[in-house]
Parts: C-alpha cells; sequence; structure tokens
C-alpha cells in the first residue's frame, strides 16, 4: 500500500490516473456518488479486486483504513492499494495506526526545481508551484487563480474536509500568519489581534497545516550553554499563495517588498524539503541572536543551512557560531546566484537553481 499525500490542485489525480493507465486497474473517486454507491458494502467489493486499486479522496472516508488492514494482510493477496488523501492529519494518524508497516507515505507537493528547471525559478518563486498557477498565460492570470483557489479552499475544500469554522476567519488568521511568514509564532499575540483564545488559534493553525496550506518548522533543542528560541517558526508553504495574501501582483513589486527576504528563505525551505524531505528538520536560534534558518539531521549528522537573498553573501558571527555550537559538518549558504563557492573550511555558498545537486 502506498498513501499520496499533498494539497489539493497539486496534481495527485493526474499523477495516479496516469500510474492507473498504465497498469489497469480499478480507480474509486470518493468526491463522486457514484464511486461511493459501489463502496456499500466495502469489506467485500474491496476484496474481490485485483491489481491495482486506486482511493481517491480517501479522507472522505476514514472508516475503510479499518477495511483496508485485513486485506493487506491476507495471504495470496491480488490488489495493491494507492491511497490519495488532502488532509494530512486524519489520514496520517489513521493510516499510522491502522495501517501500521503496511504502507508507505509520500508528499506531493507542485512544481519545484527538479521539474522546472533553474530558468524559470523567479517565475516559480513568484507564481509558486501549483501548475495552473505557474502555467497562466500572464501574472495576472496566475493572479486571478490564486485567489479563485483561495476562496474555493476555504468556502468548500475546508468543509468538505469536516472543517466548520467560518471563511472569513480562517481567511483573516492566514493573512496574518503571511505577515509573520518565517518568524518564531506567537500563538498567544495572534489570538489577541483576531479575540481568539490561544487554544482556538493552535485549532485553526493546525487545520492549515494539516491541509498543506502552511509549514511549521518545530526548534531544534539540544543541551547547550545558550538560552534557545522554542516557539516553532511559521511559513505559508507557497509562495504564490503567500504573494496572493499579501496583494504583491508582480515579480518587480515582490522584490521592492518588506517581505522579499522572508519569501524566498520559505520558497528556498520548501524546494528542499521537496528534494530531500521535511524528516529531522528544524530552525535554531539563541536569545543572544545566533540563528540557523535550518538544521538537517542526516545519517546521524547535523548540516546547517542559512539562506540569503543576496549575490554576494558573506560569513556572519551567528554562522560561526552555529558552526560551534552544533558542531555541523557543513554550513551551506543558499543564495540566488549562479555558482557555488567557499566561504570558510566549513561554509560553502550553494546557488538556489543547483539546489537539487546539493551534496548531502
Amino acid at each position: 500500500m502506498v498513501t499520496l499525500l499533498g494539497p489539493r490542485q497539486s496534481g495527485k489525480t493526474t499523477l495516479a490516473r496516469s500510474i492507473w493507465e498504465k497498469l489497469g486497474g480499478t480507480y474509486l473517486d470518493l468526491d463522486l456518488r457514484s464511486d461511493q454507491a459501489r463502496l456499500a458494502n466495502p469489506e467485500s467489493f474491496l476484496g474481490s479486486l485485483t491489481g491495482l486499486v486506486v482511493l481517491d479522496e480517501v479522507q472522505r472516508d476514514p472508516g475503510l483504513l479499518q477495511v483496508l488492514r485485513p486485506l493487506a494482510d491476507r495471504k495470496g493477496r491480488r490488489a495493491t492499494f494507492l491511497l490519495l488523501g488532502s488532509a494530512s492529519p486524519e489520514i496520517v494518524k489513521g493510516a499510522s495506526e491502522t495501517l501500521a508497516g503496511r504502507t508507505e507515505f509520500v508528499d506531493l507537493s507542485g512544481f519545484d526545481l527538479e521539474e522546472i528547471g533553474s530558468r524559470n525559478l523567479e517565475k516559480l518563486w513568484f507564481r509558486g508551484g501549483f501548475a495552473r498557477s505557474f502555467l497562466a498565460e500572464s501574472d495576472e492570470a496566475s493572479s486571478s487563480w490564486l485567489e479563485g483557489f483561495t476562496r474555493t479552499f476555504l468556502e468548500r475544500d475546508l468543509p468538505q474536509l469536516g472543517y466548520f469554522t467560518g471563511a472569513a476567519v480562517i481567511r483573516r488568521l492566514w493573512t496574518m500568519i503571511a505577515s509573520v511568514h518565517g518568524q518564531p509564532v506567537n500563538f498567544s499575540a495572534l489570538g489577541r489581534s483576531m479575540g481568539l483564545s490561544y487554544k482556538t488559534i493552535q485549532q485553526y493553525v493546525d487545520i492549515l497545516e494539516g491541509a498543506f496550506m502552511v509549514r511549521v518548522l518545530p526548534p531544534w533543542f539540544s543541551n547547550t550553554r545558550k538560552r534557545l528560541v522554542k516557539s516553532p517558526k511559521i511559513y505559508v508553504r507557497d509562495s504564490g499563495v503567500l504573494h496572493n495574501l499579501l496583494q504583491i501582483d508582480s515579480l518587480y513589486a515582490l522584490r521592492g517588498h518588506a517581505v522579499a527576504g522572508a519569501s524566498w528563505e520559505g520558497f528556498a525551505l520548501e524546494q528542499f524539503f521537496s528534494i530531500f524531505g521535511s524528516r529531522n528538520c528544524y530552525f535554531w536560534r539563541t536569545h543572544q541572536g545566533a540563528e540557523l534558518d535550518l538544521l538537517a539531521v542526516r545519517g546521524g549528522k547535523p548540516y546547517g543551512f542559512e539562506i540569503k537573498l543576496a549575490e554576494a553573501p558573506r560569513v556572519t558571527r551567528s554562522m560561526r557560531i552555529a558552526v560551534e555550537e552544533l558542531n555541523l559538518e557543513q554550513l551551506w549558504v543558499i543564495y540566488p546566484g549562479t555558482d557555488p563557492f567557499p566561504l570558510d573550511a566549513t561554509i560553502t555558498a550553494w546557488p538556489l537553481s543547483q539546489m537539487p545537486g546539493l551534496p548531502l
């Protein structure tokens, strides 16, 4: 069994259908009443199928996970299952508990640098990775699609996923998150701004995170002499959605906007996660001011990343402290140039356009 997770409009269905058309089998879309009716007796129906069985929008019927468990364990089983979902908390929790050891999770985001190439880097940064936004005929058409996507997500998709919080409330919070994109999140401050409790804000952020709209990057904790910032950082995951929420309508306007550096940071992080995965990834910051945008632990070894929107990045005191305090194997400074070059014995400037070739 494989569980394919990702936001709406990220291409899950397109990918699954291309596999299904090649291999054959059975395709069930739980958004369709006709396919829901076919699953009126799921044990009998699914148990009779052979070959590839695709279950699209499986979060619409989480009870199917209980049905799939004995089918996965059945000796001589004749079917292979591909599950698609758009709401990670319910699916991941349910599949992890019910299908433990029986499914592998694959995250699917929008377009990334490996797919579109370095020539389109700035276009991808401004428009984001959703195909219809990136491939739009103009920036105006891209912004129009993103606005429609945002409204549809708030007014239709969230209720379909079982979240009935008012669209206006979630949009306001989403916009406030955009304004603090790339900063440690203060749930109490957000709550005071919206007249809501700390716990309510956390619940709403969990909704947006679970639907792949925001990313909460946890802080790194270790035995250290320095006091560490313990609040997580928060990002709007898709850079196009971020710019739409902040009403930035062109790449020219983005370059001159106060959020440009934070936007570039979030964009670079998403490229990293898309290529290398987000497991064992953190940020690090001390109350004395030293910080690291990303700490990735790979093979038990810590690697650091600083992300700079500068054509000629330089080594900073903060970088040296991070290398020493965290005992980093290597620190890469991700920047918008074209060529890698050494900055120090353990610090290297690395162009974002070459992120897929990072020697990690």
